[in-house]
């Protein structure tokens, strides 16, 4: 597995996940109050199959949680992760 990281970048609502310093993805959100609304997650096709949504969909997930947001899952992508990860079920809005 490559070196990844994830970043909150808040201004744009949007968290992003960078491998070897190059962004391989995003997971977008619309934030209403204490509502996020995962709406767009994307990998990069060059990314892609290196099993990248899950890790940053999971760090999306964890810091809405301690921000103490309630999440919507409007990306498919979001929606199959809560499927697979019943421990995450607690943050839906």
């Amino acid at each position: 597995m490559q070196n990844y990281k994830i970043e909150h970048k808040s201004e744009h609502h949007r968290y992003v996940i960078t491998v070897d310093g190059e962004q391989a993805g995003f997971a977008d959100y619309h934030e209403d109050g204490d509502v996020r609304d995962f709406n767009h997650t994307v990998i990069d096709p060059a990314f892609r199959g290196q099993g990248l949504s899950s890790p940053l969909i999971q760090a999306a997930l964890d810091d809405s949680r301690q921000a103490g947001k309630k999440i919507i899952p409007s990306c498919s992508a979001v929606e199959h992760f809560l499927d697979k990860n019943e421990g995450y079920k607690d943050l839906l809005k």
